[in-house]
């Protein structure tokens, strides 16, 4: 109704009804309660609902607008109005709200989510299944798929099965055909398919779509004074990668990133694919004189290879000494592997010996058929992002929405370490430092379970 928004002389008034849009929920009530059925219906409500795809509000500044805010898609107003009004009165005084309120940020989608046919079918999912129990190993079919990456058919018809990030579609892991996973609030009966992907992984050498990592491209003659104050991280000198926190004015945690010196006066940015918007509009509002960013997302993919065989799989397909001593970890720097001209990473999200090796959009089929043949006799496998959750919680390496979140500080999150306090200002360094100088009230720690099927 009204998709392009609701009149503006439009109140309370209620809809005409249309018994057919609801026929078959109204079969399945008169077939629980029979009396129902020969009761009668004295009196249609039907009214107007505002929804966003997830069913959150839509709340916080508009990315490329100055000073425009929006509070919409506000389902249930008397309940969500409190927290939704104080959070943006907040954002507005203080630069940030008090709480981390990611999940209804309006930067949580992008264009893509603009899109009427989108908007249909995920805000009709949502609603009918408003009261249905949902399991967090379920992937819901609305909206997809959007975005693929070039090697999306080859990886589909070798079994992944498949995951969304921010209307990408991600490998989860690969599963022989026919195999149907099941929703459950306990252990998947995808749990051996994973650890085997695991084990491959640490015994020879895995290969991973990394297409949905989110890519920004900094340059001008202030790039690096503008990520000096961007970053709480010293930077990386030329040919290096570092970590990089980056912090709200609060002192708390902005960002989980890792940034790139590539040495020819270009920087990268990367990090979680579903914050793009969110990233984005935090650079933009920082911006300065003399400085470009670029969200290279969509124009740049690639694979990861990580474990034991993997610098032997790389030395294949490359003329470049990729050694320890030539390579090192968190060494970057733009070489040939097979036909591709590639940036190349030495660093691993999983913890291992591991590469990730980024290529044009249009190169993603070439590079993943090369990495393969290359690797077939070293025990090469594909693997995804459910195996890449067990593989880096072994190291205790956090990501973004999991461990790292706006709730925490550096300190409370071991990522002090990263922090530069003696390089200068920064945004967050006075906040940040104060936190430091109290008494830790948190600690990031890392449990093992004794137990082969936990309660979660």
């Amino acid at each position: 109704w009204n998709m392009d928004g609701a009149p503006w002389d439009y109140g309370i008034e209620l809809i005409q009804e249309d018994t057919d849009r609801i026929a078959d929920e109204l079969a399945l009530g008169f077939s629980r309660y029979p009396c129902l059925e020969t009761a009668g219906i004295k009196r249609w409500v039907n009214g107007a609902f505002t929804f966003s795809p997830d069913g959150n509000p839509l709340v916080g500044p508009v990315r490329g607008v100055p000073n425009y805010w929006v509070a919409c898609g506000v389902m249930a107003g008397f309940l969500q109005g409190g927290g939704v009004g104080k959070s943006l009165a907040e954002w507005m005084i203080h630069g940030e709200p008090e709480a981390d309120v990611y999940g209804m940020d309006i930067a949580r989608y992008g264009d893509f989510a603009s899109n009427r046919e989108y908007i249909k079918q995920t805000t009709g999912q949502f609603y009918s299944r408003r009261f249905v129990m949902s399991y967090p190993n379920e992937q819901l079919p609305a909206g997809r798929p959007l975005k693929t990456a070039g090697a999306h058919d080859a990886m589909d018809a070798a079994g992944a099965r498949w995951g969304n990030s921010w209307g990408m579609e991600v490998p989860l892991y690969f599963a022989p055909q026919g195999f149907v996973e099941t929703p459950t609030l306990k252990r998947s009966n995808a749990f051996d398919i994973v650890a085997q992907e695991c084990r491959k992984v640490r015994e020879g050498v895995g290969l991973l779509d990394i297409s949905a990592f989110s890519r920004y491209e900094i340059i001008g003659p202030q790039a690096e004074a503008w990520l000096d104050r961007l970053l709480a991280c010293a930077l990386p000198r030329p040919g290096r990668a570092k970590l990089a926190p980056m912090l709200g004015e609060n002192g708390k945690l902005k960002g989980d990133l890792t940034v790139f010196n590539w040495g020819d006066g270009s920087w990268w940015i990367m990090g979680s694919y579903y914050l793009r918007q969110w990233h984005m509009r935090w650079f933009e509002q920082h911006m300065s004189d003399g400085v470009t960013v670029r969200d290279i997302s969509d124009a740049v993919v690639g694979f990861s290879l990580a474990g034991p065989n993997a610098r032997m799989l790389l030395e294949r397909l490359t003329h470049q000494d990729v050694s320890h001593q030539a390579f090192g970890f968190l060494a970057c720097r733009t070489f040939d592997v097979g036909l591709v001209r590639a940036k190349v990473g030495r660093l691993s999200v999983i913890g291992e010996l591991g590469y990730e090796i980024h290529c044009r959009a249009n190169e993603h089929m070439g590079l993943r058929r090369a990495l393969l043949a290359a690797g077939s006799d070293l025990g090469v496998t594909e693997y995804g992002f459910s195996a890449v959750n067990s593989l880096r919680l072994e190291k205790s390496f956090g990501i973004w929405s999991r461990e790292f979140t706006q709730d925490y500080t550096p300190d409370e999150t071991g990522m002090d370490r990263w922090v530069a306090f003696d390089k200068g200002d920064f945004i967050g360094r006075e906040a940040a430092l104060k936190e430091q100088k109290a008494p830790s009230r948190r600690t990031l720690v890392t449990l093992e379970i004794d137990a082969a099927d936990a309660d979660a």
